[in-house]
């Protein structure tokens, strides 16, 4: 089960309120990736994982937003963006739905998503 625990610096909750100062202002400054997720989906804690670990290997390079769509009125942002199925991924880059995912997806998937969006220094 998801449990936002104090050790993961690059990951946050966020609902309805605050959705748009965290996740759309902050993206114009970091790339975000929102995870629309529910406590009873397996998939959900399937993936919540490998998101997590993905996250902190980029170091600040991108931020997790955690949503929890049965919370209060969370299930409208899920509208919001056509989310049809949990868990559904959507990075925000400089305020702006880029890209998502929808379903759990192995570790390779989650960094081969990131890095398809957000540069890294090459060194050769």
């Amino acid at each position: 089960m998801y449990e936002h625990k104090p050790g993961h610096p690059h990951v946050i909750d966020v609902n309805l309120a605050d959705f748009e100062e965290k996740v759309i202002k902050h993206s114009h400054t970091t790339p975000v990736l929102v995870d629309f997720w529910a406590d009873w989906c397996g998939p959900c804690h399937v993936l919540a994982p490998n998101l997590i670990k993905a996250v902190e290997e980029e170091q600040g390079r991108v931020q997790l937003v955690k949503v929890e769509v049965d919370e209060g009125e969370n299930m409208k942002l899920a509208g919001r963006y056509n989310v049809r199925g949990f868990p559904t991924v959507i990075l925000f880059i400089d305020g702006v739905n880029v890209d998502h995912f929808s379903s759990a997806r192995p570790m390779h998937f989650i960094r081969d998503f990131i890095h398809s969006h957000i540069e890294h220094e090459h060194t050769d």
